[in-house]
């Protein structure tokens, strides 16, 4: 598990890429700067780990582009100590970066290969996510409730209510919405009937699976 010169020299390289791309928080910038997404590949990947693209991961799912993580977590808009909730943990890539910004981490996967694997190589990575959940994103995590933001790492057909019933008032939900393509969605909690709905641009994920059971 080495982070090395080179690899921090890719790394400022893909940071100033996604900055010229748009990306303006200084804060995600060097979250970015920091997270070493290399350890977070497959090996045969590790060359790519610093190129602005996704990448397969295990149980047909992809480690999302830097960018697109940048572009949620600056929507999102952490403070330190926020409670934040992460639909879709995947490769653990994203909760790293929220880790980075302070945020209490709390997330939710539905793949149990991914759920195994990665709430076991965060923490080895010094990743103190407060709770790894194996269940339906969908439902969201009622439990914790209400969480400061809200970010979801897969493509939804729709908002579901539950995660805007467990956002806190001021409180954002970025999540992306669409079948084939999605539109990045930004609903802001204004009280407790009411939310304010932003759209931006146009992205591709991987979609966001309902449990069956």
């Amino acid at each position: 598990m080495k982070d090395t010169f080179k690899h921090k020299g890719l790394r400022q390289q893909l940071v100033d890429g996604i900055e010229s791309k748009g990306i303006k928080d200084k804060n995600v910038l060097k979250a970015i700067g920091k997270v070493p997404r290399h350890l977070f590949m497959d090996s045969g990947f590790l060359d790519h780990s610093y190129q602005d693209k996704a990448f397969p991961i295990a149980a047909d799912q992809t480690i999302s582009q830097p960018f697109t993580v940048a572009y949620q977590t600056e929507l999102l808009q952490v403070k330190k100590g926020d409670k934040v909730l992460e639909i879709g943990t995947g490769s653990g890539y994203q909760a790293a970066i929220l880790c980075e910004l302070g945020a209490k981490v709390y997330s939710i996967e539905r793949q149990l290969e991914l759920f195994k694997r990665t709430s076991k190589f965060l923490p080895k990575l010094g990743y103190g996510v407060k709770k790894f959940i194996f269940g339906d994103g969908y439902k969201g995590l009622e439990e914790e409730a209400p969480f400061d933001s809200i970010v979801v790492t897969a493509g939804a057909p729709f908002v579901p209510k539950p995660l805007l019933s467990q956002l806190k008032i001021g409180g954002r939900l970025v999540i992306p919405v669409g079948d084939n393509v999605q539109t990045m969605t930004l609903l802001i909690r204004k009280d407790i009937k009411e939310f304010e709905k932003h759209e931006f641009d146009k992205f591709r994920f991987v979609p966001l699976l309902e449990d069956k059971n």
